[in-house]
C-alpha cells in the first residue's frame, strides 16, 4: 500500500476515504459499513469524507501504535467533524461513536463531555517542535456562544474567531472545570508575542494550545499541538499584508522632489517679539 491511498464508493462517488500508511483494507471496510449505518439512521445525505492514519513502522510511528481516525459529513447544512486518536482497531470504533452521539444531539446543544476520556488532552512538556502547517482562514464573526457550536460541531480543542462584540480575534476552548472558555477579550491577558515565544512557551509550558496577539502584525493567531507533537499555526487570511500595510501608514513621510535654493542676498527683518 503507497504512504496515502484514496478508497472511493462506486455506488456514492462523495463517500471517500483516505488512508495513510498499512491500513488494513478490512479497517476500510469496517470504517465506510459502519459509517454508511449512522448516516441512514439520521436520514444524513451529503457528501463523506474519512481519513485512516495508521502507525508506520517504516516511518517510526509503530512505536506509540497510535491510529488517527477522522470523519466530515454535512447534515442540516452544517458541516461535522469528529478526530479520535487511540490503539488500532479501537480509534475507529471511537470515532463512530463519537459522531453517531454528535449527529444525535440537538443542534444547539454540545455534544462533547467534559472532560472528554476519548480525547486525552495533548498537554506535554517537550522540546521545541516546529510548525509544520500554517492555515491562513477567513474568519467567521460570531457571538461566543455561536463559536462554541462550531468548537462541539468540528471536534476542535479550540477555535479562532472574530468577537461580533470586540471586532478583534478570539478563541472559544475546552479548558478549566467548566469546559468552554473564551480567550480573547482585554481582562483575559492574552499575551503579546513573537511567533519564537509563543513555540517555546507552548513547548516547554506543556500547553496543548496557546492563543496569542503577533508583536509583528498585531493580531491574534492560535498556535496548536498536533496528534504528531508537531505544531500548526492558525491566523486571520490577509492579516500579514494588514500587518505591513499598519507598519508602513505609522512610517515618516518622505517628501520627494525638494531642492536646495540658495538664499536671496536681501533678507527682510522679520520681528522676533512674541508678544505684542
Amino acid at each position: 500500500m503507497d504512504a496515502f491511498d484514496v478508497w472511493s464508493s462506486g455506488i456514492d462517488p462523495d463517500f471517500v476515504v483516505t488512508t495513510h500508511g498499512p491500513v488494513p483494507s478490512g479497517e476500510v471496510t469496517r470504517v465506510v459499513r459502519g459509517l454508511g449505518r449512522i448516516l441512514r439512521r439520521h436520514g444524513v445525505d451529503g457528501p463523506v469524507r474519512a481519513r485512516l492514519h495508521w502507525p508506520d513502522p517504516a516511518d517510526g510511528d509503530a512505536e506509540d501504535g497510535t491510529t488517527l481516525v477522522q470523519a466530515r459529513v454535512r447534515a442540516l447544512g452544517k458541516a461535522f467533524r469528529v478526530q479520535v486518536a487511540g490503539p488500532g482497531r479501537f480509534a475507529s470504533t471511537f470515532a463512530l461513536e463519537r459522531l453517531d452521539l454528535r449527529l444525535g444531539c440537538p443542534p444547539d446543544e454540545l455534544s462533547r463531555p467534559w472532560p472528554d476520556p476519548a480525547r486525552p488532552s495533548l498537554s506535554a512538556v517537550t522540546e521545541l517542535r516546529p510548525i509544520v502547517r500554517r492555515k491562513d482562514c477567513r474568519l467567521k464573526v460570531a457571538t461566543p456562544a455561536a463559536a462554541a457550536r462550531v468548537l462541539d460541531a468540528m471536534d476542535y480543542d479550540a477555535h479562532l474567531f472574530i468577537d461580533a462584540e470586540t471586532g478583534a480575534e478570539a478563541v472559544v476552548c475546552w479548558t478549566g472545570p467548566l469546559g468552554v472558555r473564551t480567550l480573547g477579550r482585554p481582562r483575559d491577558g492574552v499575551p503579546v508575542l513573537l511567533e519564537d515565544e509563543a513555540v517555546a512557551g507552548l513547548c516547554l509550558g506543556g500547553l496543548p494550545y496557546l492563543f496569542f496577539i503577533d508583536s509583528d502584525v498585531r493580531r491574534g493567531r492560535l498556535l496548536y499541538r498536533r496528534f504528531d507533537g508537531d505544531l500548526a499555526l492558525v491566523a486571520a487570511a490577509g492579516s500579514e499584508e494588514r500587518g505591513r500595510d499598519r507598519d508602513r501608514a505609522r512610517q515618516p513621510r518622505v517628501i520627494a522632489g525638494c531642492v536646495r535654493r540658495a538664499l536671496p542676498a536681501f533678507m527682510p527683518d522679520v520681528p522676533t517679539d512674541l508678544v505684542s
